[in-house]
């Protein structure tokens, strides 16, 4: 077994260095500026570094319509959710197809973008589509509707990185896939998550550790909903629990600059696809992936990968059933191998732990490791 080959064969790379980034830097001063939310920072980054392959810039129409009505860009390539970049109208009434602009974080230009398209869109459309409600309780849905009406798409060029709290562990999938080199893995299993680790992760994480090489814990450190914990805090608990419970020449953690969509089944996919071109060879889908709220099946993420062919997915899913802690087997567990009634097992929600940890009431060891307890309890406080 080798690494996954990138989505559609090669791994995009837009990111300029040395001299031709001061150069670029030095011409973005001329062009008329784009501002960027944190969300679209994020795809940019994603985008210019391969994580995005074979994308290059934010959609245009012709993409933009591709992957909303069949996960898919034009050349056949599975992405699963539309990456865009939106704009007021009135800004976008004096871009025209051909020019180039300066993409902005807070006041400093980051890339260069050319444009191809300038576009009005359907956001009813877009929400149907990939959450499968227009319920602005959902917050995918409400960002969606919230954000301006029209979309520019074209080819980017990044040229400063923005700096973040997680800048060092930020690899791109060069440099991830240089490392699973570096260690002889041939085989890779990413893990998705954008909450703290507790037993059932840890469980399913060391299931797939027995059959592949190296584990690639890779939590989202992109904008997430308010009462999610914070990125800084997850990775205080990452870092615990990898020193005192797993084998550290197995494991890579690194920062996963998306921010959540919260699109469950689409998205997915598209976690999917972004670790098929980190190099990852296999990938995790648990319970409710990506999900929010009761908006998508419990098993639903699971169910569409059945839809592609192992060829176009090119990476392998492991899908896990819930786990739990069963008092009888005095272990983690699932229905696969717990003969034991609900009585006998200890689960709690993420949104039951939050609940716990605002009442000051330690969770308990079945379900979070006592130190990874702790730095959620100091962190609340």
């Amino acid at each position: 077994m080798t690494l996954a080959v990138p989505n559609g064969g090669d791994l995009v790379d837009c990111e300029l260095h040395g001299e031709a980034a001061f150069q670029a830097a030095a011409k973005a001063q001329t062009l008329r500026r784009i501002e960027l939310s944190p969300y679209a920072v994020s795809d940019l980054v994603m985008i210019a570094t391969g994580v995005l392959s074979p994308l290059r810039g934010f959609m245009n129409r012709l993409q933009y319509e591709a992957v909303v009505d069949n996960m898919r860009l034009p050349g056949g390539e599975l992405l699963g959710l539309p990456v865009t970049l939106p704009v007021p109208r009135q800004e976008a009434a004096g871009l025209r197809p051909d020019e180039e602009v300066a993409l902005v974080c807070g006041e400093t230009a980051i890339a260069i973008m050319r444009i191809e398209d300038v576009f009005s869109y359907d956001k009813q459309r877009e929400a149907l589509a990939v959450y499968g409600t227009t319920d602005t309780a959902h917050p995918g849905v409400a960002r969606l509707f919230g954000q301006p009406d029209m979309l520019i798409g074209g080819p980017i060029t990044l040229f400063r990185r923005p700096v973040s709290a997680f800048s060092d562990y930020e690899k791109t999938p060069k440099q991830l896939r240089a490392e699973f080199d570096s260690r002889g893995w041939r085989s890779v299993v990413g893990f998705q998550t954008r909450n703290p680790i507790h037993r059932a992760h840890e469980y399913i994480q060391k299931c797939a550790l027995e059959i592949v090489d190296g584990l690639l814990l890779h939590p989202l450190v992109g904008e997430t909903k308010a009462d999610d914990v914070s990125a800084a805090v997850r990775f205080k608990s990452y870092e615990v629990i990898l020193t005192h419970y797993y084998p550290a020449h197995r494991v890579i953690l690194a920062a996963f600059p998306a921010a959540m969509r919260y699109a469950g089944p689409r998205e997915a996919v598209f976690h999917a696809i972004c670790r098929r071109n980190y190099g990852c060879t296999h990938f995790i889908v648990g319970r409710d992936h990506a999900g929010v709220g009761d908006y998508y099946g419990t098993y639903a993420a699971q169910d569409i990968f059945s839809q592609f062919h192992p060829l176009e997915l090119g990476i392998q899913i492991l899908a896990f059933e819930h786990a739990f802690f069963c008092r009888r087997c005095d272990q983690m567990c699932s229905s696969k191998t717990c003969p034991h009634s609900a009585a006998d097992h200890v689960s709690l929600s993420g949104s039951k732990v939050r609940a716990m940890l605002r009442d000051n009431l330690m969770p308990p060891p079945q379900i979070t490791r006592p130190e990874v307890a702790e730095v959620l309890m100091s962190a609340d406080g």
